[in-house]
């Protein structure tokens, strides 16, 4: 509903030669004082949008970056992923790497063959036999890390190093010590030696006993490449510092900016869609980022297949977050054009109000009275509007990571109840001679 700071629906417009704010005589009404305060308000709400998209981001951070089991949520689809499966299977495939052993051992076998004065030739044959004992012990590593890894094994080690390396994950972004992921120079890395410890015992159990001689590797497994990572470490650190009071500070400064308006339900459109703008710019940028991200990951490390999955997969809740952001502000700036004084808001208004009359007259006449109850909403009908809007906005900022569902949720609940006090105030309007008028 309108706002008591808001202009009546019988206000005339302003006159078409005076400047918007100004009277006839060109003068500000209220005098300096009512300027500064609305010259205040917008600076607010003007501060308040921009701060939309930072906010958005330090939530992601702190709630999902920042923390264990969202982070390990988020990352764990990655271990079934074909792309990821491949680079895995790749990567400890190389780290498996037997050539120079199958050469040496080749090359002993023919050595010995010329010390025992057996045919040169024959010897040269043995010692031939390399590559292809490469080829085999190649194969057989495939086999076995692809069983591994397309395994619920390879989708155990991945969730329990991604836990165990969060700590890790953390340090990464704000620059402290090495962990299973960490930072070299500008590349984020993940070490896949777990796995290749696996891969080793399944190679001796399967019958290649030289595997037991592999030495441990620390394979990595490229997650992110970038000459700017020294300064995504510190917007980690600030967002990390912002923590959860700068949506609350955000919340603050466009509240207090819609509350110093003139006309407060103007306001809070402006305010609903300067968040939309600035949702809609932050999701531009994650477009932006993603393909400046995989462009500068070499495909010698990653393919791109994989690399865009890493990064839909990491950013997935924050994309949910501007989706949400964006679809609230549209929602809010609706409802407070719907509670103006235009032509449309009037009328959908007033066909509302002459539904619940009729369902009122109609129950009326077959017996149905509230009572009371009803003659109280028709009184109090301002004031339950206003509460009846105040509960889902303190349900929705108590939601946990609350979604595009959360706010159509509560936007029905919302419409039921205006449409609940709505017929309430109808029936307490609803007299002793409309009744007759029914019933006769």
């Amino acid at each position: 509903m309108a706002s008591a700071h808001d202009e009546p629906p019988g206000t005339p417009p302003p006159q078409p030669f005076a400047p918007a704010g100004r009277d006839g005589h060109g003068a500000w009404p209220g005098g300096p004082g009512r300027l500064v305060r609305s010259a205040l308000s917008a600076l607010l709400i003007v501060l308040a949008c921009l701060l939309v998209p930072v906010s958005v981001l330090t939530v992601w951070v702190h709630d999902n970056v920042l923390n264990t089991d969202r982070f390990v949520a988020t990352v764990a689809p990655l271990a079934n992923d074909p792309a990821i499966q491949d680079t895995a299977v790749q990567r400890v495939g190389e780290a498996v790497d037997m050539r120079r052993d199958s050469r040496r051992f080749t090359a002993d076998i023919a050595d010995w063959m010329r010390a025992q004065g057996l045919p040169p030739k024959a010897a040269d044959t043995v010692e031939g036999l390399a590559p292809q004992l490469d080829s085999a012990l190649d194969q057989a590593v495939r086999k076995v890390a692809a069983h591994i890894v397309h395994s619920e094994q390879f989708a155990a080690v991945w969730t329990g190093a991604n836990r165990a390396a969060h700590t890790a994950v953390v340090d990464a972004l704000t620059g402290k010590r090495q962990g299973p992921v960490g930072v070299e120079g500008d590349t984020v890395v993940l070490n896949v030696g777990p796995a290749v410890e696996r891969v080793k015992h399944q190679l001796v159990a399967a019958g290649f006993p030289s595997a037991d001689g592999i030495p441990d590797f620390n394979q990595k497994l490229i997650l992110f490449h970038s000459d700017q990572l020294d300064t995504i470490r510190r917007s980690a650190r600030l967002l990390d510092l912002a923590g959860n009071w700068l949506p609350l500070l955000t919340f603050v400064l466009g509240g207090a900016g819609v509350l110093l308006a003139h006309r407060r339900r103007r306001a809070l459109a402006r305010a609903a869609l300067g968040a939309a703008a600035a949702s809609v710019l932050l999701a531009l940028a994650l477009v932006v980022g993603r393909r400046y991200y995989l462009d500068h990951v070499p495909p010698s490390v990653l393919s791109r297949t994989a690399a865009s999955v890493i990064f839909d997969t990491v950013v997935r809740f924050l994309r949910v977050t501007v989706v949400t952001v964006l679809v609230l502000s549209l929602v809010v700036a609706l409802g407070a054009y719907l509670s103006g004084p235009g032509r449309l808001p009037r009328a959908a208004r007033g066909a509302a109000d002459r539904a619940a009359d009729t369902a009122a007259r109609w129950g009326a006449a077959h017996g149905m009275r509230t009572g009371r109850a009803g003659t109280w909403t028709a009184d109090h009908r301002r004031g339950l509007t206003v509460a009846a809007l105040l509960v889902p906005v303190a349900v929705f900022a108590l939601w946990n990571h609350p979604t595009v569902l959360t706010v159509v949720f509560l936007a029905l609940i919302l419409l039921a109840a205006l449409a609940v006090i709505a017929l309430l105030a109808a029936t307490g309007r609803t007299g002793p001679a409309d009744r007759g008028r029914l019933k006769g």
